[in-house]
């Protein structure tokens, strides 16, 4: 299967902002650099972190980069610069101090070529600061497979998937411990509280159900996504107060180069 090119909607992305950002928060909190010049927000999104990166490095020059041009509109009211380019193909004019990734390089294909090119665009001493949802194998991705192959639209989805698996948190650690000075790596798992109908449905439509959609017809999404919807109840059941529990792990790393 080939992951699809994907379209983005900011509103509907922002429509869990907190719960997104909640991550960031985390992984900007133990990036550590005596004094960092250049820093970059590689997949920046709708740019929620931004603010959060120039208040943390207060005296460098910050530079938001993603492929989605409705993003980027979002982005560019954080007043930094901004530029539009693939991550697979980004590479900096000169080597920055910080490369900040959160929930972007999971798009990407080929993490064993991927994290050492990241690290070595870094000046020495710099800080590649990653965070990658893992939950290829949770309901709520797994599950999108099936509906997909489950209904009237599955010729139209045939070699469509979201975002590959991951690595292992072993195996990054492997790929980057010897060019690394450093290497920290951990997992969270977050117990977001979601509220409103089919809350786990509206979250994957902000980003993982974003590559099927894309390949379906107008007529054909509202039967794909009830059809995603009935899977995914027996797994994420309303509580007694009318929420829904989403429990969402991620994989965060901090590597600095030698």
């Amino acid at each position: 299967m080939s992951v699809a090119r994907s379209t983005w909607d900011p509103g509907q992305y922002l429509r869990f902002a907190d719960e997104r950002l909640r991550p960031a928060l985390d992984l900007i909190a133990r990036i550590t650099h005596p004094g960092a010049r250049r820093v970059v927000d590689l997949g920046c999104g709708t740019g929620s972190a931004l603010p959060l990166l120039r208040e943390r490095f207060p005296g460098a020059q910050l530079v938001g980069v993603d492929a989605s041009a409705a993003m980027l509109e979002k982005a560019r009211a954080a007043g930094v610069a901004i530029e539009r380019v693939e991550i697979s193909s980004w590479s900096p004019p000169e080597p920055v101090d910080v490369i900040f990734s959160n929930a972007a390089l999971h798009w990407i294909a080929g993490h064993a070529q991927l994290f050492p090119r990241l690290l070595a665009c870094l000046a020495p001493g710099g800080v590649l600061a990653a965070q990658m949802p893992a939950m290829h194998d949770e309901p709520v991705r797994a599950l999108q497979s099936a509906a997909a192959a489950s209904g009237p639209w599955s010729a139209q989805l045939a070699g469509v998937a979201s975002a590959p698996a991951i690595l292992a948190a072993e195996a990054y650690y492997d790929l980057l411990c010897a060019i690394s000075a450093t290497v920290d790596i951990w997992e969270t798992r977050y117990l977001h509280i979601l509220r409103g109908e089919d809350p786990v449905v509206q979250w994957a439509l902000g980003t993982s159900l974003r590559p099927y959609l894309d390949a379906l017809s107008p007529s054909d999404r509202p039967g794909f996504l009830a059809a995603y919807s009935a899977l995914l109840k027996p797994h994420y059941p309303q509580r007694a107060d009318g929420s829904v529990l989403l429990p969402f792990r991620r994989l965060f790393i901090i590597a600095t180069k030698k």
